[in-house]
C-alpha cells in the first residue's frame, strides 16, 4: 500500500525563456516525483515512455523513486516558451504517447492516486472511476482542457467534466483553467461550482499571486512565497501538488498543507529543472516569510 501513486507521462521538454533555452525531462510525472524524492513517504510513479527515454526512468530510480514504466511508441514532447513574466507561456505538442489502461493499475494499491494527464486522451474516464473505488483521487485538470491544433495548445472546455468530477476528491487547476471549466473568473464562485459537482478539495493556483483552496464551505487563502530569483517556472504546479498531497497524507490541515506547497513551489523556481530539496529547506522558507 503506497501513500501516493502518481500516474502520468514523462515528457521531453524544450523550455525557452528570454535568457536561456533548455532541453530536459518534464511532465507532471517527472516534476511531481522528483519533488518527493527526499520526503518521507511511500511513493510510486506509473509512467509510459519510448525506449529512447528510459534513461529518465533510470535516473528517477537512482534517486530512490519506485517507478513502473510501460513502453510507448513515442514519448510526449512539449515546447514551452515563456515571456519575461513566467506566469504565462505559449505551448506546443510535438509528439504524443499511448494512453494508460486499467490493466496497468490493477495491482496498484494506494491511499491517494494523483493523476497528471498532459492531453485529453492520456487517462480515460473509466480509469478514473476505477481508481476512485481503490483510493482517493487527485486530478490535475490541465490535460483535459488542452486541444492541440497544428501542434499549438489551446484551452478548451471539458465536455465530460460533471460526469467525471463526482469521482475526484482533490482537483487542481489554475485560474484560467477554472474559468474555462466553470465559465466564472471569480475564485470564490468558481471553486464553489466545482465543489457542487462533487470535488471535496478544489485547489486553484495563480502563480506569483498565490493560491486558494475550497473545502467544506471554506475558502482558504494561501499567499505565495517570493523566490530569491525566478529561473524556471515549468513544473511549479506539479511541485505545489506534491507538497500539498504529501502534507495531507501526513495528516496536515488544508491551510498548513497549502502553505507548505507554496513554499516548495517558490524554492523550485530558483533553479532549472525539478525541486529536489528537503523538508527542512521548505520549513525554513516558511519560517522566514
Amino acid at each position: 500500500m503506497y501513500d501516493i501513486c502518481c500516474i502520468g507521462h514523462i515528457t521531453l521538454d524544450r523550455v525557452v525563456t528570454p535568457r536561456s533555452e533548455m532541453h530536459m525531462a518534464g511532465g507532471t510525472a517527472f516534476y511531481f516525483s522528483s519533488a518527493l524524492q527526499n520526503l518521507n513517504i511511500d511513493y510510486l510513479l506509473v509512467t509510459s515512455v519510448a525506449e529512447s527515454e528510459m534513461g529518465y526512468v533510470d535516473a528517477l530510480r537512482d534517486s530512490g523513486i519506485t517507478v513502473w514504466a510501460y513502453p510507448s511508441p513515442q514519448t510526449v514532447y512539449f515546447e514551452n516558451i515563456y515571456a519575461e513574466n513566467q506566469d504565462s507561456r505559449k505551448q506546443k505538442v510535438l509528439q504524443q504517447a499511448d494512453p494508460f489502461s486499467r490493466e496497468q493499475l490493477t495491482e496498484v494499491e494506494a491511499k491517494t492516486f494523483h493523476l497528471g494527464p498532459l492531453l485529453a486522451g492520456d487517462i480515460p474516464v473509466d480509469l478514473i472511476k476505477y481508481l476512485a473505488s481503490k483510493g482517493r483521487v487527485s486530478l490535475d485538470a490541465q490535460g483535459y482542457l488542452r486541444k492541440v491544433v497544428r501542434k499549438k495548445v489551446h484551452l478548451v472546455d471539458w465536455p465530460s467534466k460533471q460526469k467525471v468530477l463526482q469521482y475526484v476528491d482533490i482537483l487542481k487547476a489554475d485560474e484560467a483553467e477554472m474559468a474555462v471549466l466553470t465559465g466564472c473568473n471569480d475564485v470564490k464562485t468558481g471553486t464553489k461550482i466545482l465543489a457542487d459537482w462533487g470535488v471535496k478539495e478544489v485547489v486553484i493556483t495563480n502563480g506569483s499571486m498565490g493560491s486558494a483552496i475550497y473545502s467544506g464551505g471554506t475558502l482558504y487563502d494561501i499567499q505565495a512565497y517570493t523566490p530569491k530569483a525566478v529561473i524556471d517556472a515549468t513544473g511549479c504546479g506539479d511541485t505545489y501538488m506534491a507538497g500539498y498531497l504529501y502534507q495531507r497524507v501526513k495528516g496536515a490541515g488544508i491551510q498548513q498543507a497549502g502553505q507548505f506547497a507554496a513554499a516548495m513551489a517558490s524554492l523550485k523556481m530558483e533553479s532549472p529543472g525539478p525541486f529536489t530539496g528537503t523538508e527542512n529547506e521548505i520549513l525554513s522558507r516558511m519560517a522566514k516569510t
